[in-house]
């Protein structure tokens, strides 16, 4: 991380402003609540535990069957020297919960931290939202990002308490440099990136690994159905790709400034659209049959072989 950006990043979390007076009571409990659930050493601990053992169990237990990685095995015994950025495109709510599936389902033990930062619209301002929060991620759908530009600067605050968060090996976040979930009909085209992104990416110097997810829908009840149909996993497989580390070393030697973050969530962008391609030829070639049940590439055989381990 270049020290001009982290000098910026350091005075942004030390100086929220007044924006905390804009929140409303129920927002600045939440706040506080999952800042205690993430920011303290036995809380974290706690909830990486719950993750591992509740949310895998679920979402094991919902959607493995059908669910095919791709390239991921780099990244089983990956030994990070710092905080790693997961990268990808934003289908359905439930984009970062399958890939940790995919990743923790083939044997990943590093990630021992997991932050998803969020937009506060629902997570932080309705009570079923903060429900969601801690019974599907236990609380780890953090830091928020508020969309009221009254609260601009608590949004300075959350992307410096990220590039904090991500100086410490072992920590993982998981971004969507869209910003929000797209809506389009073709998965293959992505929204422009948001350059908040790229500032955390360039604050961080983090590792940074893009993925291309395709097969999900936002209707939990049709997702579990197809993933006991016979045909599910050949007619409608949920497709991770893994791609190759992001090399944005000559963006982080620039001056810290907008242009430099857009470029760098561009660059984010343009690696997810380029494993998209082989998603969509791995899709072809499921349907095909290339990838019978056996095949060790899908979820629910690797789940298989880690308890066997």
């Amino acid at each position: 991380m270049s020290e001009s950006a982290s000098s910026q990043a350091s005075a942004a979390e030390r100086s929220p402003g007044r924006a905390s007076s804009t929140l409303t009571r129920f927002e600045r409990g939440a706040l506080a609540l999952t800042r205690y659930a993430n920011e303290r050493p036995t809380p974290k601990r706690l909830q990486t535990s719950y993750v591992r053992s509740v949310t895998e169990f679920w979402v094991s237990r919902g959607i493995s069957r059908r669910t095919l990685v791709d390239r991921v095995d780099p990244y089983v015994d990956y030994e990070p020297d710092r905080g790693v950025v997961l990268v990808s495109n934003h289908r359905s709510f439930f984009d970062m919960y399958i890939i940790m599936l995919g990743l923790y389902g083939s044997g990943a033990e590093w990630p021992k931290r997991l932050y998803f930062p969020v937009r506060s619209t629902f997570f932080y301002e309705r009570a079923a939202g903060l429900a969601v929060n801690f019974g599907v991620g236990g609380g780890s759908m953090y830091p928020p990002i508020f969309r009221d530009r009254a609260k601009a600067e608590l949004n300075k605050d959350s992307l410096a308490r990220t590039t904090r968060l991500l100086q410490e090996p072992g920590t993982l976040v998981g971004l969507h440099p869209e910003g929000t979930r797209n809506k389009g009909d073709d998965p293959y085209t992505l929204l422009p990136a948001q350059p908040g992104i790229g500032q955390i990416i360039v604050a961080s110097g983090a590792t940074v690994i893009p993925i291309f997810v395709n097969g999900l829908s936002n209707d939990i009840a049709r997702d579990v159905t197809l993933n006991f149909r016979p045909n599910g996993p050949r007619e409608h497989p949920v497709v991770i790709c893994f791609g190759d580390p992001i090399d944005y070393s000559d963006l982080a030697a620039m001056k810290p400034r907008p242009s430099v973050y857009k470029r760098t969530a561009d660059r984010a962008r343009e690696a997810i659209m380029e494993l998209g391609e082989r998603e969509r030829r791995i899709r072809e070639r499921c349907r095909e049959g290339a990838y019978p049940r056996e095949h060790p590439n899908w979820v629910r055989n690797r789940l298989a072989a880690r308890k066997r381990r």
